[in-house]
């Protein structure tokens, strides 16, 4: 088989990912759909929204659909970097033992590792997590631990406050997406979601899914096959540099937000790792769609996950990031000239 049907053929798995994945969790395709960019992309996803709204179970439904092992973290203000690597407790003769925590139990067989309320955790696991992300492997028991096929899925409770850790911006920039995961609105979905019993046990509404769909150890190299198959014309290149200046000097561009002196919005626009995370993001999308090369479209479903988080204001409007940054990204859509 070449290489392109070879893509073809995992193009076609991608979908039935998405599709499966669908039957557990009801009006958030969207979503759906940039989780599974991010997948393909093999980048780690910060999820976030309501309580309540289903973050878990879609996480969840990933995890079971694409294999592998599957390691879950609550976070909680207790939770030290070391317990992340070593479990101790006591045997049942009542000897202390050691045994490796749940990011390396599992070594190269983990897949998804899945952090729960990433924001009540310190910062000292994030920043272990940060490593672990940035480098798939931690140091553990005298020896170096790797994990090259793992995803970070984590979810962070935008609605408490108390006792919670906002994420670093470095921590921030290690997840390819940012995504906001909305209450539904149509009428007929909320409905479902009410009166339908199916949705109410969702141990038993995972169960039903099938289980490791894809050849999960052969992500990474069809990743990097598609990164490779997807072209960027000249044309695109410069609409993706123009973007990046925006986002550095949105002025200059003709961006103005209401209520924001612009030439004190800007700490720091996106940085080279945040325009290669919406690249690689872009390609997938271009990939999914069934082509072989990019166009505007594909950049702009992936602007606002990729860059939100990764543009920085100055402290008189970092308060109000989510508005100004959903804004912002909006205008630069359709202020900076699309080829």
């Amino acid at each position: 088989m070449s290489s392109g049907e070879q893509l073809q053929d995992w193009r076609f798995r991608a979908l039935e990912i998405e599709k499966e994945v669908a039957k557990a969790v009801i009006g958030q395709q969207q979503t759906l759909r940039l989780i599974n960019v991010a997948l393909f992309a093999r980048g780690h996803v910060l999820l976030e929204g309501g309580v309540g709204v289903g973050k878990t179970t879609v996480l969840r439904a990933f995890a079971r659909v694409v294999g592998g092992e599957f390691e879950r973290v609550e976070g909680t203000i207790d939770l030290m970097p070391g317990d992340l690597v070593y479990h101790t407790y006591v045997d049942a003769d009542g000897k202390p033992r050691i045994d490796p925590g749940p990011l390396l139990r599992h070594g190269e067989q983990l897949t998804t590792f899945f952090f729960n309320e990433i924001n009540r955790a310190r910062p000292q696991v994030q920043s272990l997590l940060l490593r672990a992300m940035a480098e798939r492997s931690v140091w553990g028991f005298d020896r170096e631990y790797r994990f090259p096929h793992m995803t970070v899925f984590a979810d962070r409770n935008k609605v408490e406050k108390e006792e919670t850790f906002e994420l670093a911006s470095a921590a921030r920039d290690r997840f390819l997406f940012e995504l906001n995961m909305p209450t539904p609105t149509e009428a007929e979905i909320r409905r479902t979601l009410v009166f339908d019993t199916t949705f109410h046990d969702v141990d038993r509404l995972l169960a039903q899914l099938t289980p490791a769909m894809v050849p999960w150890e052969q992500l990474n190299r069809v990743g990097a096959a598609i990164q490779q198959g997807v072209q960027a014309s000249e044309t695109i290149q410069r609409y993706a540099l123009d973007i990046w200046q925006a986002t550095e000097t949105p002025q200059r561009f003709g961006i103005a937000l209401d209520g924001v002196d612009m030439q004190q919005l800007i700490l720091a626009g996106a940085s080279p790792r945040g325009m290669s995370a919406l690249l690689r993001a872009a390609r997938v999308v271009a990939w999914l769609a069934g082509r072989s090369h990019l166009i505007p479209e594909d950049i702009h479903a992936v602007l606002m996950p990729a860059l939100g988080h990764r543009v920085f204001f100055t402290p008189i409007y970092e308060l109000r990031r989510q508005e100004l940054s959903e804004a912002l990204i909006a205008q630069i859509m359709v202020r900076v000239a699309v080829p």
